[in-house]
């Protein structure tokens, strides 16, 4: 029979055959219809990894009528004589499509359709971009967007509304910082916002002041809601669109499955709205933007998974700090660049635990934000008082886990807590995080391999739309320890670099686990749903400096063909 990886099948034969022939008609489908016939795929160099990282090679793999792995076959194994479809791989390599364990998913959506600066590299290339977009875009009564950087302008200062007004003056500009820890007001949406010096800083935020104690135009964590309140939400058509273009952008790299951190009522009705509708290709494990959103979205338990296992929610996202590029992040000691500053936390102690064991009770899932060391200790805290009275498998989850002091890395695993880290941030927060905190506190900065080591899951994300979903990046920065342009020679702290096969694992079955997906999706293991990519070259194979080169040639989702690349 031929092969579709080469040439569409005929008219002529099964049904399956004729809906893998539809696949063929569009690289990118907007329905993903159910596998309806065995399909065998053979002649791959097939690889999968359990969540320690541990590897298992195959030449061929067997997906059943309803799009699951039946059974992945070795060199000597012997095949199954009758199967309604066959795939020629053509010895392609095949692996398991790709989970990111934390990113924000209406938000990378919607960062596509609005002023986007992440790639601006001074003021006064931010200040034209803002001019333009703002030209072209007369009837807009908001300027919005995201992506500032002040440490990437090498502006050694939060920029202010007098350089926003330089670029837009007529109406308001609300711009949020690439971590989205802060925003960025010009002097018209601080007076729509009605912030003035008598304007008192709330708990958990901080208004950056100017002369007299006027409000600058930055404002940092719990702050943002004072303008940020203002801006118009997105019409539901906007989400809708917003989705389209997330999951578009995601296939495209080989990202089948996401825990969206921070899913609101309006996103979980956008999520809804596309699964009723034939339109939620990808597979999103929803964290809830609070306990609020948790009850209004979920009710008194964890969702059932929807759409053929494509939307769950079963997780509340909780913040415990902010970020080290505004300095929100709680550290244990001063910053090292702003004496007498040690970052916001954004709850109290019993705030936190109140919040936890609120979810825990309850069957859901927190995931709490934690980046500085005095966030991750307080959070570990919590979890050994709240394990004593919710036992069982909890998987209590540390988002970013970022800035640990070194005495309490062995504690996650003491504590069967998960690390879900983002490798990128490393390569991109590697200047700033020797400015903000000094050689001598680094130990326990980005410290994947020695979370591994001890025992603790760790699952990979991107933080989208912080960093982008790349996720190639995301595995040659936790391998290397080294940006895109080799830098540092060697890797920064190169004792924290891990295995690519550990890396691989983040980026997929410790990605299942961390979200209580394992035996649904992440590995390839019979019984999973068959999501699974071709890549350009063996991914274990080929040297370091190659990795961000690999491409992703086909994405496939319950044995469906879903992206292919031109």
């Amino acid at each position: 029979m031929t092969s579709p990886m080469t040439a569409c099948p005929t008219a002529s034969v099964s049904r399956a055959a004729r809906l893998l022939a539809a696949a063929c008609s569009a690289s990118l489908m907007l329905f993903v219809p159910p596998a309806l016939a065995d399909t065998l795929i053979e002649d791959v160099n097939g690889i999968r990894f359990d969540r320690d990282g541990n590897v298992e090679r195959f030449e061929a793999m067997l997906i059943d009528d309803d799009g699951k792995v039946a059974r992945l076959y070795r060199k000597r194994d012997k095949r199954p004589k009758e199967v309604d479809y066959k795939l020629d791989g053509n010895g392609r390599t095949l692996i398991p499509s790709f989970i990111d364990s934390h990113l924000h998913l209406m938000d990378t959506g919607l960062a596509a359709m609005i002023l986007d600066l992440s790639d601006t590299t001074s003021l006064q290339q931010a200040q034209a971009r803002i001019a333009e977009y703002a030209a072209r875009f007369p009837n807009r009564a908001w300027i919005v967007g995201r992506g500032w950087n002040q440490e990437k302008w090498g502006l050694g200062r939060f920029p202010t509304a007098a350089d926003l007004d330089a670029a837009v003056s007529d109406r308001p500009v609300w711009l949020m910082r690439a971590d989205g820890h802060a925003g960025w007001a010009n002097s018209a949406a601080l007076t729509a916002a009605g912030v003035t010096a008598e304007t008192a800083d709330p708990d958990g935020g901080r208004i950056i002041r100017g002369t007299g104690n006027a409000p600058a135009g930055v404002f940092v964590d719990n702050a943002m809601d004072s303008v940020a309140s203002l801006v118009p939400e997105p019409r539901p058509e906007e989400r809708d669109l917003a989705l389209e273009k997330a999951q578009q952008m995601l296939l495209e790299h080989g990202i089948t499955a996401v825990a969206d951190m921070g899913t609101t009522i309006d996103d979980w009705q956008a999520l809804r709205r596309a699964g009723d509708r034939g339109r939620l290709r990808i597979r999103v494990m929803g964290y809830a933007a609070g306990i609020d959103e948790m009850v209004t979205i979920a009710g008194a338990e964890p969702t059932m998974w929807l759409y053929g296992d494509r939307l769950h929610m079963g997780g509340v996202k909780l913040y415990l700090d902010g970020a080290l590029g505004s300095r929100g992040a709680w550290l244990l000691e001063d910053y090292a660049d702003a004496p007498g500053e040690r970052g916001l936390p954004l709850k109290s102690g019993t705030q936190l635990r109140n919040m936890m064991s609120r979810a825990a009770m309850a069957g859901f899932q927190p995931a709490v934000h934690a980046i500085g060391d005095a966030a991750n200790r307080e959070v570990l805290d919590a979890i050994a008082e709240l394990r004593e009275t919710y036992e069982g498998d909890r998987r209590w989850r540390v988002e970013h886990a970022q800035i640990v002091d070194p005495a309490d890395l062995p504690r996650f695993a003491q504590l069967d807590a998960i690390a879900s880290v983002q490798p990128v941030h490393q390569t991109s927060d590697r200047l700033m995080a020797e400015a903000r905190l000094g050689p001598d506190r680094l130990l326990g900065a980005y410290a994947w391999h020695s979370l591994i080591e001890s025992g603790t899951p760790v699952a990979f994300g991107s933080d989208s739309p912080v960093e982008p979903v790349d996720v190639w990046s995301g595995i040659a920065a936790a391998v290397t320890r080294q940006g895109a342009d080799g830098q540092p020679a060697g890797g920064w702290m190169p004792q924290e670099r891990i295995s690519r096969q550990q890396a691989f694992a983040g980026f997929t079955a410790a990605g299942a686990y961390a979200g209580k997906a394992e035996g649904r999706f992440g590995s390839l293991a019979e019984g999973e749903w068959a999501d699974f990519l071709f890549v350009s070259a063996d991914p274990l194979e080929i040297p370091d400096s190659e990795i961000r080169d690999l491409r992703v040639e086909q994405t496939w989702i319950a044995g469906v063909r879903v992206y292919q690349r031109d």
